[in-house]
């Protein structure tokens, strides 16, 4: 029996995992739905209390689960087709079908990686093929389950008409539509539904939907009647091509891209190519969209994960028209005025200094070695300024893409011209401020790399550094009282417990507001470290915040077994620090022996087996860990190379990812007794502990 923490939530232990990637003798192409309750059989034998899945929406032909079509559109890609309301009839009856399915089992046995695209298209094909011999499409009419199902979730009319457009233009992106298709308003939307030609068409998806959903649903059923809660993940952000930001453009900023600001590993920030939410309009209604898209989930899921929380604080924008994240800015913002800038003694020509690049004509001569044609260049997007040879970017000029896109194939070579847009991109970013409304500015995140700053006085810089700061404390207050109003708003929506991902989060009010709306943070062991020490020392597991998550590893990230073999300095400090757990490794006043460190460098069982062990001592409320690093305790499960046991390496857009599958069927972990005592120790050692 799990015990109870202060807050009165039971101490559970978990196992993350993708869907797609659970492995069953009735799931051998991809995991599905059904493929839930043999798992959830094995999950219960071994102790574990909760199962957390990725994403499970339509992302359409996104493989990444975080790249949603809809929100509240179930993936076809997870269906079991052998399970669909009238296969067996199909199956029975049509030869065509038949030899269809029977193909596609052959063709897709087995592999340690998915073929998203080539799965996904022939399930959706055999889904028409058992839908065509269906009663709903021979009439082009719901049946009665079918029209209460549709009358219940209203979303799936918007999703159907929008997916049959997005068939018809062959997957293009909405808004490379006719412009009578891109902006159908909620009226014209419900008469393309009722509209008879199109009927039959439209009822697909939503039969498709119906069905989705009642294998989902039968699968979580059955995981909770298991005592086991199924924890489901909410992607914070929309595909600009979602059904959602076609259908519902008044809840999105069309003309900004979600991201992340500059940082280490990132110098120019990140670009997610997301619509940002308007929020303006979303309080208007109540956050119903929101809230709709919870009670959605709420049918499947006993907890969810709110990815990348910080978003509901502040989001970071980026003009549609930039290609980096340079110059986004935090949503919602508070800016300062040119009267306030001149008080501090900077007039309008030196605002103007900080606020836009000046572009010399020299840097461009370098390239061309011809002031002429240096003039020619600049002048199609640069005004001269007086007799200066400085430029100023023309006000058309909203992005770096404009840059980019320049034509310059009749003043110089492609090699030339790159090289030009890259230098005049260069210049496009580097600035000290942005004039994010007229004569309102902000600064920019990177303002004391920019070369305006750098001319700057002692003084001058002093004057806005204060300035700077003190419009963060009003913006930090805006964003706790945004995200309390928001996440309140959740929170009392749905019963379903709340966790966030809050990773590499420094806003001073996060914690505050997760704790008083009862949100469960994130601790990756590996980087729960005391960053601002010496030698950055792992913080002690029970030092761990009580209402938070505990996991070894995240999809984004390399498994334990790749940290161990490819980031030796962090694994071995944790070893160190947590020896007592690592019986078979000497050591001699927390230094490790030369044995030791030799015994160290192959990770083994035992060292797994030990990391999650000594995990488990965390105080978090939650404890929980990817298949992968549960798996590595028996070694006849692991691949050749750890690299290929990963789910996902950002930044790359590639086949691998998103697509990992199990190395054994289901069925063969619940005949392994050791495994499964070793994951119930170690629950047990988590569950009970405190």
């Amino acid at each position: 029996m799990a015990s109870k923490s202060k807050n009165n939530c039971a101490r559970l232990t978990g196992v993350a995992v993708p869907l797609g990637a659970l492995y069953t003798m009735g799931s051998p192409v991809i995991g599905e739905y059904t493929s839930l309750k043999p798992f959830a059989d094995f999950c219960k034998t071994a102790g574990l209390g909760v199962i957390q899945l990725l994403p499970v929406n339509d992302t359409g032909t996104q493989s990444s689960p975080y790249s949603g079509l809809s929100a509240f559109a179930l993936h076809p890609i997870y269906a079991d087709i052998s399970n669909i309301a009238g296969f067996k009839k199909t199956y029975d009856e049509n030869k065509d079908f038949k030899k269809s399915y029977e193909a596609f089992i052959k063709n897709f046995p087995y592999k340690s990686r998915f073929s998203y695209q080539e799965i996904l298209n022939a399930k959706t094909e055999l889904l028409k093929q058992i839908y065509e011999t269906t009663a709903v499409a021979k009439k082009s009419e719901p049946d009665k389950k079918l029209a209460e199902w549709i009358e219940k979730n209203p979303w799936v009319v918007e999703y159907s008409v929008y997916k049959n457009l997005k068939w018809n233009y062959m997957q293009a992106s909405w808004k490379s539509w006719k412009k009578s298709d891109q902006l159908l308003s909620q009226k014209e939307i419900l008469k393309r539904w009722d509209d008879e030609k199109l009927k039959k068409e439209h009822l697909f998806y939503a039969w498709m939907q119906f069905n989705l959903s009642e294998q989902f649903l039968s699968a979580s059923e059955y995981v909770k009647e298991l005592g086991i809660i199924l924890k489901g993940d909410m992607p914070i952000m929309m595909n600009e091509d979602s059904c959602d930001a076609w259908a519902h453009p008044e809840f999105f900023n069309h003309n900004l891209r979600a991201g992340s600001p500059s940082d280490g590993e990132n110098p120019c920030g990140q670009n997610w190519g997301f619509p940002t939410y308007n929020w303006k309009n979303l309080k208007k209604e109540k956050y119903s969209w929101w809230k709709n898209r919870l009670l959605s989930a709420s049918k499947y899921y006993g907890a969810y994960r709110l990815d990348h929380i910080l978003g509901f604080f502040r989001i970071w924008a980026i003009p549609e028209r930039d290609s980096t994240a340079l110059l986004g800015h935090a949503e919602p913002y508070e800016s300062f005025t040119r009267e306030e800038l001149n008080e501090l003694g900077f007039d309008d020509s030196r605002i103007r200094w900080l606020s836009q690049p000046h572009v010399k004509t020299d840097d461009i001569d370098y390239f061309t070695w011809n002031k002429e044609k240096s003039h020619e260049i600049l002048s199609l997007i640069c005004s001269q300024l007086g007799d200066e040879e400085l430029w100023l970017f023309k006000n058309e000029i909203s992005g770096d893409k404009d840059i980019y896109e320049l034509d310059l194939s009749k003043q110089c070579e492609k090699e030339t011209a790159d090289k030009i847009k890259q230098k005049l991109a260069e210049y496009w970013n580097n600035r000290t401020l942005i004039e994010i409304e007229k004569d309102k500015f902000i600064p920019v995140w990177t303002f004391n790399q920019s070369f305006a700053w750098s001319t700057l006085s002692y003084e001058e810089k002093e004057k806005l550094e204060k300035l700077f700061a003190e419009k963060n404390e009003i913006q930090n207050e805006k964003w706790a009282k945004q995200a309390d109003d928001i996440l309140k708003n959740f929170t009392e929506t749905v019963s379903m417990c709340p966790c966030g991902e809050d990773l590499g989060v420094n806003l001073e009010c996060v914690p505050d507001v997760m704790k008083k709306n009862n949100i469960l943070g994130l601790n990756v062991v590996r980087w729960t470290r005391d960053w601002g020490k010496n030698g950055q020392p792992y913080i002690p597991f029970e030092d761990y915040r009580n209402l938070s998550v505990t996991t070894t590893s995240v999809h984004d990230s390399s498994t334990i077994r790749q940290w161990w073999q490819d980031e030796n300095e962090s694994a071995y400090l944790f070893a160190k620090t947590n020896q007592e757990f690592f019986y078979d490794v000497a050591t001699e006043d927390n230094f490790l022996t030369d044995a030791a460190e030799e015994k160290l460098k192959n990770f083994t069982p035992q060292i797994a087996e030990d990391v999650l062990k000594a995990a488990s001592k965390t105080n978090s409320l939650w404890f929980v860990n990817p298949i992968q690093d549960y798996l590595y305790m028996d070694i006849k499960y692991w691949l050749p190379e750890s690299k290929d046991e990963r789910i996902n390496i950002p930044g790359e857009v590639t086949d691998f990812n998103w697509t990992y599958r199990m190395p054994c069927p289901v069925e063969d972990l619940k005949k392994n007794k050791d495994l499964i005592n070793k994951i119930k120790a170690i629950s047990e050692m988590h569950d009970g502990g405190r």
